[in-house]
């Protein structure tokens, strides 16, 4: 019994919502039918689009330290209910129990961050070249923003962008992945419980959630009044839906895929290796956006390092992610098992060495979708390896010299993270160089996956370019106005123009 209904309850979300609708909602722990909702009709969304639109039109004349007492609130909110919301993630996507709970703390730690953040949204004062002028810049809230999120972090995503906007000044409509949507709930729950402490000053309909599936975030992108849309999903979502708001001219941030990639260097600490790519390449089951998917592993070190890793994925614990000693969960559902096998049966007949990635536990549950994770070695960077296969799949290959290691990595349509185990000092600041890591993340002795939130998150390429999160992502949420002030008598004109009536 995984006790959905009851979490619900104690998160706010009543059992009348969970039934009676054509969404339904299954964990893949088992298969096992959570919920019945009831979609958004595509219709419906321009009404909410307007209710968005209104309550920007008074949140955005609230002081920002006041709209970041909201983003406290909801703050504490998470923190009372982190074990619940935690332990939902985990029956709904399936994540481990420390995944589960980790994606509210990580929820918890963008509200501190955004706190902190609405004293200091602040512009530049900049010299004028005109005597008796003064030149600033100013950050204004945007608008009503779309957040279109996938069922791998079906709740942290959400936090990134809400919690900013909201200190911005900006509402949030929210369309969560089909797959997801009882956190989504749940987590609107607990937005609602914080707005109530927040006292009168809060307009209605600062956050809604839209149930449902492509054809809400594509209402969303046409919508102009829809001031950005924030969308994290596959590279294919991304081409198709970024076109569609820049047909308005709108904005639009986008987190897609990762091919990523780990350089094994000869100097590098083999022990902190081994734990970093595991946990990169089989921490959720392989479903992460920042997964290591290929390891590149000089000469010298490749056969003691493959020998080691086989050993520790062999031993992985796969099963129910709720109990304590499992370490990889199952894959989402039947389509995520089918493309990985397509992959390992591409894999073989491009010459590569397949270990593991057989489906287990199908006995005692049959409709879920368990592996044992894969190890592949390839003789080469094939057409197959290029791509992103969202599964516990990592492909290993050889390289010789550092430059060409380096050619490898970035050698793939997306740049979203990266890493190198290395104790040379010069092979690191190398990788971190202009003439480096292509992506958006690099790291050094430390994996692909795991980012902190003080850092803004997003890649490059195929990967979208966005960036969310920690530094200066606050900036995609706001409008920025360039203010001349003229308090001379005078009127002198810019670069020496002479316009003298």
């Amino acid at each position: 019994m995984h006790h959905a209904h009851q979490l619900l309850d104690t998160l706010g979300v009543s059992a009348a919502h969970l039934q009676g609708g054509s969404l339904g909602v299954r964990s893949p722990i088992d298969g096992a039918r959570l919920a019945n909702l009831s979609p958004t009709p595509v219709a419906a969304v321009a009404d909410r689009v307007g209710g968005s639109h209104a309550a920007f039109l008074a949140w955005r004349q609230v002081p920002a330290p006041r709209r970041g007492e909201l983003v406290r609130l909801l703050g504490e909110e998470l923190r009372r209910h982190k074990a619940e919301l935690g332990r939902l993630v985990s029956i709904e996507a399936g994540k481990i129990a420390s995944e589960g709970e980790g994606e509210v703390q990580e929820m918890i730690d963008i509200c501190d961050f955004a706190v902190g953040l609405s004293r200091q949204l602040h512009g530049l004062t900049i010299a004028s070249e005109r005597p008796g002028h003064r030149m600033m810049e100013q950050w204004h809230p945007l608008g009503v923003v779309g957040v279109i999120t996938a069922f791998n972090f079906p709740v942290a995503v959400w936090a990134w962008n809400a919690a900013l906007a909201l200190v911005c000044g900006d509402p949030v409509i929210w369309k969560p992945s089909e797959k997801t949507p009882l956190t989504a709930l749940a987590t609107q729950a607990l937005f609602e419980r914080a707005l109530q402490r927040y006292g009168p000053d809060a307009p209605p309909a600062l956050s809604q959630v839209l149930l449902g599936g492509a054809e809400l975030g594509q209402a969303l992108a046409d919508d102009r009044r829809v001031a950005l849309v924030s969308a994290t999903g596959s590279t294919a979502m991304g081409r198709a839906l970024g076109p569609r708001v820049a047909a308005r001219f709108g904005r639009c941030l986008l987190e897609l895929g990762g091919n990523n990639a780990i350089i094994v260097a000869p100097s590098a600490d083999l022990e902190l290796a081994v734990r970093g790519i595991v946990f990169g390449a089989y921490g959720t089951a392989g479903q992460r956006c920042t997964t290591t998917r290929r390891l590149l592993v000089h000469d010298s070190i490749y056969p003691e390092l493959v020998t080691r890793l086989d050993r520790v994925r062999a031993g992985l614990q796969v099963g129910n992610p709720l109990e304590s000693t499992t370490l990889v969960g199952p894959l989402i559902d039947q389509a995520a098992f089918d493309r990985m096998q397509q992959a390992l049966a591409r894999a073989r007949d491009e010459g590569g060495h397949v270990t593991g990635g057989e489906r287990v536990l199908a006995e005692q549950h049959p409709e879920a979708w368990y592996v044992r994770p894969a190890l592949v070695e390839m003789p080469r960077q094939s057409p197959l390896v290029r791509e992103e296969t969202f599964a516990p799949i990592l492909y290993v290959m050889r390289y010789h010299r550092f430059e060409e290691a380096l050619a490898l990595q970035n050698d793939v349509p997306h740049g979203l993270s990266s890493a190198i185990f290395t104790n040379d000092l010069r092979e690191a600041e190398r990788f971190l160089s202009a003439a480096g890591s292509d992506c958006g993340i690099a790291n050094v002795n430390i994996g692909t996956s795991g980012a902190e939130i003080g850092g803004a998150f997003g890649g490059d390429k195929d990967s979208g370019g966005g960036r969310e999160s920690g530094s200066d992502a606050w900036r995609a949420y706001m409008r920025r106005v360039t203010n001349t002030v003229n308090y001379s008598g005078a009127l002198p004109l810019a670069q020496g123009v002479k316009f003298d009536v």
